[in-house]
């Protein structure tokens, strides 16, 4: 027997056994645990379907960021597919977690919340009927038995007392008799006692065997009555039992991705995407778009035309612009007919100042004439700092000559009209506004910050003379500084 106490029926037991007084307690308590259990297993689903939730955002994500950068980069052709097929994959099985949150939290998680609800009837003082149930089931079978034990722990009690006054009594005469102070009046009162003893201990065996055989002849409807509740607590546990291997099998199907039918085809669908990967075609795309395969357009002779816009000398395309050039632009109609058209930029302006290096074909002549007004296409980007690049700044210089190239400004024909060269001007301490990188040898280089002196003023390409701190003399876009105050 156990060793605990019950109030209700005040027997010491000493054993753990379902047997013992108040031990079903451990069985009433299982009712409770189960509806505890329910919430635990409503938790763990809830938080694997967050899980799946949070990994379906995450590929989605991680897909639609590396699906820019793949298409944005260098990589192209059929490798640049397969690669993009990895992202197609990511989408698709991004799609099939949301559908297991899905399942998760309709399904499984709403099946165990109302079957808990049916299964365990909440009460208006707390606890659950079906915990009350089974303890007063336990507690009526066990009653009777319980107070017949009582009286066999009563009578054993009292004959163990009874047993140990007889063996106290007994050693009193023995030791009196080896006593010659004793008169015979005192022997014979612990003789008397002895005798009364021997019969204390009869009469409290007997009722100790009485009430020890009443409670055998209990023991079997006491085990009886026990087990048909017990047996009630056992079916009602079963069912839960049952009901959550049911829902494990459930999430388990809708967990499993490799038996779905549109996973397996997610990834058949990317293998064949990565097998159609062709080194060869890529590179034979590449030659044809980008490579010696690509059309040409060879110079061939033209004669020259009046109706043609000048073309820019090599100064002028090297002159700070962040418009587009146009090329190849022929005056028709109503265009060639306006004398006053403003036509030696051919450039769309923007709100950005950009410079640009001209890369000149060397085999051409400066000052030779053609039919076509072109930028060069590898235009080289200027060191230009974040906030300059926003700004707005607008050009100093506008031309004002008429479609004819060789306009002069000189009635009498005595002025160049190529000569570059600006009327001289005081010389002017000035600071650059930007980085500017030289292009030719007759061009300065300086840094943002830099002060270098300006020796002529801005000529009609938009170019001033200086001279920087260390002695050398070059031309300089007139926009990159500013006078020193």
């Amino acid at each position: 027997m156990s060793g605990l106490y019950d109030d209700s029926v005040g027997v010491e037991v000493s054993s753990d056994s379902f047997w013992e007084v108040g031990n079903y307690k451990r069985t009433v308590k299982r009712i409770d645990d189960g509806h505890r259990l329910c919430n635990d297993l409503m938790n763990c689903i809830h938080e694997r379907a967050r899980i799946e939730k949070v990994y379906a955002q995450q590929l989605t994500e991680w897909a639609k960021r590396w699906k820019q950068l793949v298409e944005k980069g260098p990589q192209y052709g059929t490798v640049e597919r397969a690669w993009c097929a990895f992202m197609s994959e990511a989408e698709k099985v991004s799609e099939l977690h949301l559908e297991v949150k899905g399942s998760l939290m309709n399904e499984d998680f709403e099946k165990i919340k109302n079957w808990q609800k049916e299964a365990f009837h909440k009460q208006m003082m707390g606890g659950f009927k079906e915990t009350k149930e089974a303890e007063d089931g336990f507690r009526k079978a066990q009653k009777p038995w319980a107070k017949k034990l009582k009286e066999v722990e009563a009578a054993k009690k009292a004959y163990h007392a009874a047993c140990k006054e007889e063996k106290l009594a007994i050693s009193r005469e023995t030791n009196s008799k080896a006593d010659p102070a004793l008169n015979p009046e005192q022997l014979k009162k612990l003789q008397d006692k002895v005798e009364r003893s021997k019969q204390d201990v009869l009469k409290t065996k007997e009722k100790y065997e009485k009430s020890l055989k009443e409670l055998d002849n209990a023991t079997p409807q006491y085990m009886e009555n026990m087990e048909q509740v017990f047996e009630q607590c056992q079916q009602f546990e079963e069912k839960r039992l049952r009901f959550f291997r049911e829902v494990l099998l459930e999430v388990q199907k809708h967990l499993d991705l490799s038996n779905a039918a549109s996973y397996k085809n997610i990834y058949r669908e990317l293998e064949q995407n990565i097998k159609t990967a062709d080194a060869v075609e890529d590179l034979r795309w590449f030659r044809a778009n980008q490579g010696p395969g690509m059309s040409m357009n060879w110079p061939q002779f033209e004669e020259w035309s009046a109706d043609l816009n000048r073309t820019l000398s090599r100064r002028e395309k090297k002159k700070a612009s962040d418009g587009v050039t146009l090329t190849g632009i022929n005056q028709t109609g109503d265009q060639a007919s306006q004398p006053n058209k403003h036509s030696s930029s051919l450039s769309v302006q923007s709100n950005t100042v950009q410079s640009v290096q001209s890369s000149y074909n060397p085999f051409e002549d400066e000052e030779d004439t053609g039919s076509t007004v072109s930028e060069k296409e590898d235009n080289k980007i200027k060191n230009v700092s974040s906030y300059e690049k926003n700004q707005s700044y607008p050009t100093d210089w506008s031309d004002e000559e008429s479609n004819n190239p060789f306009s002069s400004t000189d009635a009498n024909g005595d002025t160049n009209p190529f000569d570059e060269d600006a009327s001289p001007a005081m010389e002017v301490r000035v600071r650059a506004l930007y980085d500017y990188e030289g292009q030719e040898q007759d061009e300065l280089s300086f840094k943002a910050g830099d002060e270098l002196t300006k020796m002529e003023n801005e000529d009609e390409q938009g170019w001033c003379k200086g001279r920087l701190d260390n002695g050398q003399v070059g031309l300089y876009p007139a926009n990159y500084v500013e006078p020193i105050q």
